[in-house]
Order: C-alpha cells, then sequence, then structure tokens
C-alpha cells in the first residue's frame, strides 16, 4: 500500500495541539500531519488521549491552543463552514448512533439529502451501492435493532460514506462488538484503505494496525511518543512506554 504522496500539502495537520479538561491535560502539544491517501493507525493505553486526538479533528472536541487545519483551512468555529467540514471528514465512533426509527437506507441517504441537497433517487442509487460495498445490501429495509453489531457499523461506515468525505475519522469502531462481528467490520476498513481513503484510526486491533496502517502513531499520557511504519513499530518500539504497551497487548 502507498502512503499519501509526500509532494502534496498534507490534508490533516495539528500542530502544537493542546486540550483541558478542566485541570486534566489529555492532549500535550500534539503534532501530527496525515497525507492524503494516508492510512495512520493511533494507540496506546486507555486514557492516552486517543479519541480526544480523533474527535478534535472534526471540532467534536474544542481544543485549548495550537492549531488544527483540514485541506489547508483552519477548522471552523461553527456555522455553515463547520457542517461543511463535517460533511467532508467521515467519523465512525464506538456506538452506531444510527436513527432507530429510520431503515438502514434511509439513516444512509440522510445527510447527502438534507446537506448535501442530493436529488432522494441519486442518494437512494448510491446508498444502495454502498451498502452493498459493505456487505449489507439485504438490510436496507431493515431498522437497525434487527441487526447484528457488526452489521449497524458497517451501516453506519456506509452513512459516512454517503457524504462523500475527504477522510474517514474511526474512533474504537469495534470496542463494543462481539468478537465474531470484529473482523467484518476491520474487513471493510481494510478495503477502504486499500482504495485509498484518507483514514485516522484509533484502536485496539493490532492486527488492523500492522496490516492496513501506513503509519503507526502510538501515545501515551496524551503525548505523541512515537510513530513509524508498521513493520518497524512492532519490532523496534524505540520508547519505554511502546516496548511496555506491546508487551501487555501482544501474546507472543
Amino acid at each position: 500500500m502507498v502512503a499519501g504522496d509526500a509532494s502534496q500539502e498534507p490534508l490533516i495537520v495539528l500542530d502544537k495541539v493542546n486540550k483541558f479538561f478542566g485541570d486534566l491535560h489529555v492532549l500535550r502539544d500534539v503534532d501530527l500531519s496525515v497525507g492524503r491517501g494516508e492510512v495512520v493507525v493511533v494507540i496506546g493505553p486507555s486514557g492516552s488521549g486517543k479519541s480526544t486526538l480523533c474527535r478534535a479533528i472534526n471540532r467534536l472536541e474544542t481544543i485549548s491552543s495550537g492549531q488544527i487545519t483540514f485541506d489547508g483551512k483552519a477548522l471552523p468555529a461553527e456555522g455553515r463552514a463547520l457542517a461543511r467540514l463535517r460533511s467532508d471528514v467521515g467519523m465512525v465512533f464506538q456506538s452506531f448512533n444510527l436513527f432507530a426509527h429510520k431503515t438502514i437506507l434511509e439513516n444512509v441517504t440522510l445527510g447527502p439529502i438534507k446537506v448535501r441537497k442530493d436529488k432522494p433517487e441519486e442518494a437512494r442509487k448510491r446508498g444502495m451501492t454502498l451498502l452493498e460495498r459493505v456487505g449489507i445490501a439485504n438490510q436496507a429495509g431493515k431498522y437497525p435493532a434487527q441487526l447484528s453489531g457488526g452489521q449497524q457499523q458497517r451501516a453506519a461506515i456506509a452513512r459516512a460514506l454517503a457524504m462523500q468525505p475527504k477522510a474517514m475519522l474511526f474512533d474504537e469502531p469495534t470496542s463494543a462488538l462481539d468478537p465474531e462481528m470484529v473482523g467484518e467490520v476491520l474487513d471493510v476498513m481494510t478495503s477502504l484503505a486499500r482504495d485509498g481513503m484518507t483514514m485516522v484510526v484509533v484502536t485496539h486491533e493490532m492486527g488492523f494496525a500492522r496490516h492496513a496502517a501506513n503509519r503507526v502513531v502510538f501515545m501515551a499520557d496524551g503525548q505523541l511518543v512515537e510513530q513509524a511504519e508498521p513493520g518497524e513499530f512492532f519490532a523496534n518500539p524505540r520508547s519505554d512506554r511502546a516496548k511496555d504497551f506491546l508487551s501487555k497487548i501482544l501474546t507472543h
């Protein structure tokens, strides 16, 4: 897999980003850039700031200082510009956040019709194509409660893709799933990575980090401790924190 073209301006740039929750310093001077078409997997112990970092990129979490730019522009504070940014940055959460009273296809087409003003017929056609892509076209007329967790998460990915985003953020997308459903979601994410989608993925799934990432970023205590290509990171972690973390989670 080819990383984002280094000659291009990065799509996402975090510059000296800090975030406080009261006295708690959850992001500490984080510098990170993500190239177009690059897959960056963020790993680290619980409470290290990974999810806050992910949520800051589309301003679901405001930052205390520093700057985040997306596609060459600083993140807008509010209003229409922020809504536009959010349609350019797809987000998939731990919990699927689907509308319970709408069918799967309605969940997928709602954003394009309401926000992007797509014609309903076109939105439905594209929605079916995306449900086909994530392997649940046969569930289009069902409601979220009728689907398994893995199917709901794949529907959530299709919904994010329906907005034709420039980048996708995944915040622990498999952590709420039963173990047998994890693979079906990771397969969809791996195929997106292969197709060149820019992705920032917070996950505990080390197999995905090894096989789908262009770069692994390791965080601890709100800091970006080290980053490297997956082969390098898993074989030769440089920091004691990363060595300690990997020794606990990787079975030998």
